[in-house]
Parts: structure tokens; sequence; C-alpha cells
């Protein structure tokens, strides 16, 4: 969901659903297109994201390319984990992106049958992949299946975000960030990007001004 006219509906609904929201979107500067082509390169892409910085990913992300071209499952495998690890990856995400291009290979993952199912069944699919959790999942369904009510409550940024919107002093826990988000439905996908941009525009203006 891009389209102007889909986001006014969002952006809409939120603010009459949520007043806290109706500030959020007053503050911040327009939404980024978050989308990204579907696909294994994606994929790789977020787990290497994972618990790191954008900076840090983005710096392995580009030796990554660099050296993996075509950027495919048959080409990451010629790399064994030490060559993986020279590249930036730790030992951990070595073997998962390894992991992810045995999968796809395989056959036990196939990326383009993933926008026949249904939210819950593309999360059990992607989360039977060693190194791919449910932030993932969720990271993947947002950004390259379109999915337009996904939540993914375990992100620390996100959890940030909301509980400084909430004017809460303590960060909101996974549950309590379902619950706050319960009534946002069917535009979470929408409100997860709109606290993300609260986050830099906000959350870490206020903590760049305080140092």
């Amino acid at each position: 969901m891009n389209s102007d006219s889909d986001l006014t509906v969002a952006f809409d609904y939120l603010r009459k659903t949520d007043t806290d929201f109706a500030i959020a979107l007053s503050v911040i500067q327009p939404l980024p297109d978050r989308s990204k082509p579907p696909g294994f390169k994606t994929l790789t892409e977020i787990i290497i994201e994972q618990q790191v910085s954008l900076a840090s990913a983005a710096a392995i992300w580009k030796r990554m390319t660099t050296a993996i071209s075509p950027f495919t499952p048959e080409t990451l495998l010629k790399f064994d984990e030490t060559e993986l690890r020279a590249l930036g990856l730790s030992q951990q995400k070595a073997k998962y992106c390894r992991a992810l291009a045995t999968d796809i290979l395989e056959k036990r993952l196939i990326l383009n049958k993933l926008p026949e199912l249904s939210d819950q069944d593309v999360i059990e699919q992607l989360t039977q992949v060693k190194g791919i959790g449910r932030w993932t999942a969720e990271i993947y369904m947002m950004a390259c299946l379109g999915h337009t009510d996904i939540w993914p409550a375990g992100d620390v940024a996100l959890q940030s975000a909301m509980g400084h919107l909430k004017g809460r002093d303590v960060r909101p826990t996974v549950e309590q960030m379902d619950m706050l988000a319960e009534p946002l439905r069917p535009y979470r996908t929408i409100a997860a990007r709109i606290l993300w941009r609260y986050y830099v525009d906000v959350v870490q203006a206020e903590k760049r001004n305080r140092t």
C-alpha cells in the first residue's frame, strides 16, 4: 500500500481511531516507500539487518553484493562460512544465509508461492528456515508482499516510538504492543510505518538535542 489514495484512507482511519496517531502524522515527514522486490536477495538483506544498526547492515550488505554476483543462492553457496565472515557477517548470520540459500535450492522454501498464502501461512513457511524468526518474516511481508495488516511488535524502534507517543517511561512489551495495536486493524502496517518515521523524526531528534 503505497499509492496516495490508499495512504489517505489509512491515515484518515488511524487519525479517527487513535488521536495519538493524528498527532504523530502532524509532526513527521512523509512516509518513505519501504517496498522492495521480493526474492532471495531481499530476504537475505533483511537477515543481515537483524539486531544491528542500519549503518552496519548497509556496510556489510555493500561488501556482500560486491563479492557475490549475481546474488543468487547458487553463487552465495560458493562462499563458505569463513569467506562470508570475512565480508562482515557473524558466524550465526553466515550460517543463516547459507541455510536460506540451501532451502531455496532444495525447494523446501518456494518464495514465488508466498503471495498466494495467508499471513500466518507465510510466517510458518519462512520461519521454518534456520535464522528466520517472526520479525524477519513480518518485515518481508510488509516490504515485499504488500501485506497491509502486519505488526512487528518485537521491533525495538517500534516499541520505543509507541512508548514515546503514548507518554510511557518504559518501552511497551510485545504483549502490550499487540494490545495497543489491536484497534489499528486493518492498517497496522501503515501504523508501523508511521511509528518508524516518528522514531527518526521525533524520538531520535530529542535524544540528539539532549546531547
